[in-house]
């Protein structure tokens, strides 16, 4: 590829992601948008009111969004997004920090080297070839191969520099985080899995015997798991039906009289009369809080955050496979269908899991070898004769070259976050948190192998095997064929980078749902229900990503970085204005996502290095290739250390921090009240508890005083007959 194919296709994403974001900048001020560009806010603030007057302002394109994106404070993230969006924004920041280091360092002291590396007489900048200005344009045994290694030095020592400051930041807040936020449950409370069956006898009563008898000092109360299905329909149903009442307007409601009637759910609707209420509800069908309907798992409630950690940390009966304990995740984090899957099957589905993993990055081969077959217009032309003339076009050829790989390529890798979401809930974890962060590393696995290593070298079906069959000759491999494939990856960052965070920012899918729900079937009402977390899975791994294709290219085609650092800029802007506006908070990962960060930054690191020598190797710089083994070993010595240091931190709960914990809140006399609160923390059949039907009843009574335009003042509590809505009352209801 030349400089023209390269600026025209910088061109096209230019033009593209101006338009999106100025798109952007007026949409965002429609108030029929406000529910897609506002959605936390609204969820939030519980306002679902737009005003809609007209002004000329919101026709024009207005810097503003950025300008509040970039004065929110790390502390107001924290506060809105919790500590992983912290952490989501310490990646960008540790990037723009490495890579403004490494462009500066590399534009004045490499690319001047590289461009003058042979004797040769250079074209005008447009019409140059890319090669030029990479490591392949150096002569064999030149002694400026200094300038090289000089700023491999640089930029891995800032990296291991910032990175060692970022972990021990990171982890200085994952402890605040532990110890001034409110009483977590999770603190509290172990899951306890594949609890022996036995005959005649439910598994909450042998849970209970079990932890009476050998944590009799320690044990507070437990929570069986139940059969899901039904109980987490109705449970979820329950939750948005009784926002939809409370979100809507005194005296009026989209709703029938019952809050337990709803269009898409799983209650019916019923009728105004009371008596065909009761007569069409058999209560008695939703007590599932029954011996059949057990599973062999539990909840199991301590009465201190110490003993509840010793109770995780040994094994608790001499077959390691049976009563099976681990620290229980936030209730809002638990995944309770998975809480089902037998215990014994999870090492089955592990592996099923890891095999299809490597039989979908088998197949993806054929797509990235279409894809390098468009770079490459000699063997295209060679394979398909009678499109040479058409190829000659220079227009065509810029754009084959320079635009349409990297598009394709991204349109392919569209599959891949659903795929591996999928893969990882059929792993079993118990958590939301868990099964994102799996799915993270498997689409950071992906796209490390299938958009990195594979389309380094072309031929991809036999890349991969050759890769597979000598892992020693992989340095020498990717030194050979790196500075070749500099275009392709320079317009990946372009295509992939500012044209996917100006679709992030505009978020077309959710656009084009809002307008056709309210222009198409007239529903004017702004609902929370579609509104989503922060896809962590997704936009952690293509982050890390550029930062592994920064580092490898930043010393062979150090072109590359201009176009990377804008890209950490613009990243840095869109996904904090998104954190505060779009996305809501669900579930705290407590900051996990940093090891993960780290320890691919290792790697990018000892691989840049192990390129580099083998780069060196091939050049006959044996000044250059000796100083840079020094350089690995001390990489993979700072890893071990913060390791050591720092990694343990984010695995274990500190018993230090956890028993300081427990005595303020005992000498405070707030433990008998946390205890009160941790009995129905782990709740999995709402509709079998009191509370849960008390609520329910009052919001019935209230969507009914609004309906009639009654002005009764009474509550649940108060009312002495049982409700003729929701049975609330009545003996034997589901609220007892």
């Amino acid at each position: 590829m030349d400089i023209g194919a390269l600026l025209t296709s910088a061109a096209i994403n230019t033009g593209l992601s101006v338009l999106l974001f100025s798109l952007y900048s007026i949409l965002r001020k429609q108030p029929s948008n406000t529910i897609v560009y506002f959605g936390r806010r609204l969820a939030s603030l519980n306002n679902r009111n737009s005003r809609n007057h007209f002004s000329f302002e919101r026709f024009v394109p207005s810097p503003s969004w950025i300008v509040k994106a970039w004065e929110t404070t790390e502390n107001e993230i924290l506060a809105i997004g919790g500590l992983d969006a912290v952490v989501f924004q310490r990646i960008l920041v540790f990037s723009i920090r490495v890579f403004s280091i490494a462009a500066v360092t590399c534009l004045f002291l490499v690319l001047p080297v590289n461009y003058y590396g042979q004797e040769m007489k250079h074209k005008h900048i447009h019409a140059e070839s890319l090669n030029v200005f990479t490591i392949a344009n150096v002569k064999e045994g030149s002694r400026w191969l200094w300038a090289h290694c000089l700023a491999l030095y640089i930029i891995s020592c800032s990296a291991c520099v910032l990175l060692y400051f970022e972990y021990k930041s990171i982890t200085k807040m994952r402890l605040a985080h532990i110890t001034t936020s409110p009483p977590n449950p999770s603190h509290f409370t172990i899951l306890v899995r594949s609890i022996p069956y036995s005959v005649g006898e439910s598994y909450s009563n042998s849970v209970k015997k079990f932890f009476t008898n050998y944590y009799a000092s320690s044990y507070l109360s437990h929570q069986i798991v139940y059969r899901c299905g039904l109980v987490q329909k109705l449970m979820v149903d329950a939750e948005k039906i009784c926002m939809r009442i409370k979100a809507a307007p005194k005296g009026q409601s989209s709703l029938k009289p019952c809050c337990l009637c709803g269009g898409s759910t799983s209650f019916k609707v019923l009728t105004d009369e009371p008596e065909s209420v009761k007569d069409s509800f058999s209560y008695s069908n939703l007590n599932l809080a029954t011996r059949d309907n057990e599973r062999s798992a539990a909840f199991v409630i301590f009465k201190t955050r110490y003993a509840a950690v010793v109770a995780t940390q040994m094994l608790q009966s001499p077959n390691p496979m049976s009563w099976v304990t681990e620290l229980a995740p936030e209730p809002h984090d638990v995944l309770w269908s998975n809480l089902c899957i037998p215990f014994r099957q999870l090492w089955l589905r592990k592996i099923a899991t890891l095999l299809a993993s490597i039989v979908f990055m088998v197949l993806f081969l054929a797509p990235v070898t279409f894809v390098q077959g468009l770079t490459q217009l000699e063997k295209l032309s060679q394979t398909f004769p009678f499109l040479r003339g058409f190829l000659k076009q220079d227009l065509i050829n810029h754009v084959l070259t320079g635009y349409l790989p990297s598009v394709i390529l991204i349109l392919f890798l569209y599959t891949v976050p659903p795929t591996m979401m999928l893969f990882s809930s059929v792993e079993g974890p118990v958590s939301h948190s868990g099964r994102k962060r799996s799915a993270c590393l498997k689409i950071l696995y992906f796209t490390i192998w299938n958009v990195f290593f594979v389309n380094h070298v072309s031929g991809g079906f036999l890349f991969a095997f050759n890769m597979l069959s000598s892992v020693g000759d992989i340095p020498v491999e990717l030194a050979k064929a790196i500075p070749n494939q500099a275009s392709f990856f320079v317009t990946y960052v372009l295509t992939s980078g500012w044209a996917s965070l100006s679709c992030e920012v505009m978020q077309p899918f959710s656009l084009l749902c809002n307008f056709l729900k309210k222009h198409l079937l007239r529903n004017h009402e702004d609902s929370s229900d579609g509104l989503v977390s922060f896809p962590y899975h997704t936009e952690v791994p293509r982050v890390l990503l550029f930062g592994l294709i920064g580092f490898t290219y930043s010393v062979m085609a150090p072109l590359i970085l201009p176009f990377l650092l804008i890209y950490f800029l613009l990243a840095y802007l869109v996904y904090r204005n998104q954190i505060v506006n779009v996305y809501i908070t669900k579930y705290e990962g407590g900051g996990q996502l940093w090891p993960i960060v780290h320890n691919t930054t290792i790697f990018s690191l000892v691989l840049t290095q192990m390129i580099s020598l083998g780069v060196f190797g091939i050049k006959k710089s044996p000044v250059a290739s000796g100083f840079t083994i020094p350089l690995i070993i001390c990489t993979l010595l700072f890893n071990e250390y913060c390791r050591q240091r720092f990694f343990p931190i984010f695995k274990k709960n500190v018993a230090q921090v956890l028993l300081e914990m427990d005595r303020r809140d005992e000498q405070s006399g707030r433990m008998e009240e946390i205890h009160q609160q941790l009995h129905s923390a782990y709740c999995q059949l709402p509709l079998t508890s009191h509370e849960f039907c008390e609520s329910v009843h009052k919001l019935c009574q209230d969507n009914i005083r609004g309906r009639e335009g009654t002005k009764s003042g009474k509550e649940p509590s108060e009312v002495s007959e049982p409700c003729a809505v929701c049975n609330f009352g009545k003996e034997g209801s589901i609220g007892e």
